[in-house]
């Protein structure tokens, strides 16, 4: 901890994606303001710990501020929940309650100076009870769009003025004929576009408990910036409904690195491979750090991809076993459910991995096109390096990420916007064939004019925002101005 009277506490979610998503944010932060301090303290999700400690590990030795960027890790859970009930997330950051109040307990003690604020993931909004304790105020960081902010704030306005309990709001969007006017959305938002995980009664409760923890904020920090959700960003400043706090959208905030490490020799064979291949020509195919597919969904993506004839790279990873929970496999592919003879057919235009260098491929003149899960770190690296995607969500607020790409900006093409896992068994509603595959990758591939200006348009925008005098650099200093407010 920082005796820095001008120092912030981040509280970032276990994910991996979260977790740098944060820490990038911490860095700008630092860079554009000297007389801030940050603190990070890290919640350990007990299915990532090694990927979440070697990221930090590696943090801790690369630390450009290092007297003003500490990294304080909390202590392990001895008893964590089942890794497979559907809670499990939230009650790992719920456990750590404790722990936090324990560090500043040991603040107090010690004599150092309050913090200014508390900057809390949106799954870690509970700790704002601690810093109202402390009487300093909380602010949350949204990893998610403005669109997705959006529909959290109409879904617990909706559910309260209609006088919905959990289990009703969840029944409501459930209905296949459900159809709502959502603020911020130009399009009303079909059920068939809410993510599936809402539509449980936990994932309802989940949802209508982010929309009344994220008004007790002094502000909310959002990934995002005005040229990209220029609609839905309107929609929340310029809200009738006063309880929204201030918002601040500061991205893109990415990690444009991608680390090697122990998978150095693995880039270095991608990269090799992409350079070999004609420059917009690979179409490449990855679905996040919790993506993967059962053996008949994989034949089926493999006999697309064949039909296709494009090039590709696809990252086909182990799916995770009731021994083996949390997240597929980085180290292994999941070659014996390709179709026999799969591998010889594609030899030369096809490559399979298993860990993707996501960034490096991305920025790579080969890659034309990104079959993504459209998780909204892979959309803001996948519009920064001016690659049109192809939408293939798979669990989380995906869907609606890819419903705003597809329908609301035209930035994207579809695959299938309405796939969705099953939170509780890993497993799909259904199986997108072949032809489906093959027709989504050939449009993604062939794209037409209009779509790739505007891919091209929000990449170029996307940097303008980042420097002196763009949008975010203009929020950011919005935002670093009212938390300096807080000191004494």
């Amino acid at each position: 901890m920082s005796n820095n009277p001008a120092e912030l506490v981040f509280i970032p979610a276990p994910g991996v994606g979260h977790l740098i998503s944060t820490v990038q944010l911490a860095k700008l932060l630092l860079e554009t303001n000297k007389s801030i301090s940050i603190t990070i303290l890290v919640i350990t999700l007990p299915t990532h710990s090694s990927k979440l400690k070697a990221y930090i590990d590696s943090e801790s030795r690369n630390n450009p501020y290092p007297n003003r960027l500490v990294f304080v890790s909390l202590p392990t859970l001895t008893n964590p929940p089942n890794p497979s009930s559907p809670d499990f997330f939230m009650t790992v950051v719920d456990l750590h309650k404790p722990m936090v109040e324990e560090v500043f307990n040991e603040r107090v003690k010690v004599g150092l100076p309050k913090p200014i604020g508390f900057v809390l993931d949106i799954f870690c909004t509970k700790f704002a009870d601690i810093a109202d304790e402390l009487r300093v105020p909380s602010y949350v960081y949204c990893t998610s769009g403005a669109s997705f902010l959006n529909f959290v704030f109409w879904a617990q306005s909706w559910a309260k003025g209609h006088g919905l309990n959990t289990r009703d709001f969840s029944m409501k969007i459930s209905d296949p004929a459900g159809s709502f006017i959502v603020p911020g959305f130009k399009n009303p938002v079909t059920s068939k576009n809410i993510p599936a995980v809402f539509k449980y009664e936990w994932g309802s409760d989940m949802i209508l408990n982010f929309g009344r923890q994220f008004r007790r904020m002094k502000g909310i920090l959002v990934n995002s910036y005005v040229e990209l959700e220029s609609f839905a960003f309107q929609s929340l400043h310029n809200s009738k409904d006063k309880t929204i706090p201030p918002v601040y959208p500061v991205g893109p905030i990415m990690e444009l690195k991608s680390g090697g490490g122990s998978h150095d020799k693995d880039k270095e064979s991608i990269t090799k491979w992409l350079d070999d291949q004609p420059e917009s020509s690979v179409v490449f195919l990855c679905f996040g750090s919790m993506g993967s597919f059962g053996e008949e969904q994989v034949k089926e993506i493999a006999n697309g991809l064949e039909r296709s004839g494009h090039r590709f790279l696809w990252a086909l990873r182990r799916p995770p076993t009731p021994s083996n929970p949390g997240a597929p496999s980085d180290n292994e592919t999941f070659l014996e459910a390709l179709p026999v003879g799969f591998l010889d057919r594609i030899a030369k235009r096809g490559k399979i991995i298993g860990w993707a260098p996501q960034v490096d491929v991305l920025a790579h003149r080969a890659v034309g096109g990104f079959v993504s899960h459209c998780g909204w770190n892979s959309t803001l690296e996948s519009m920064w390096f001016n690659v049109p995607i192809g939408a293939w969500p798979m669990y989380a607020e995906q869907q609606l990420n890819a419903f705003e790409l597809v329908k609301e900006l035209e930035l994207a093409v579809e695959i299938r916007m309405d796939y969705s896992m099953d939170w509780m068994t890993g497993e799909a509603k259904f199986v997108v064939k072949a032809m489906e595959i093959e027709e989504g990758i050939k449009k993604l591939m062939s794209m037409d004019e209009k779509m790739k200006v505007n891919v091209k348009n929000i990449s170029d925008k996307a940097r303008k925002a980042l420097e002196n005098g763009g949008s975010s650099y203009h929020w950011l200093g919005c935002f670093i101005k009212d938390v300096l407010s807080n000191v004494a």
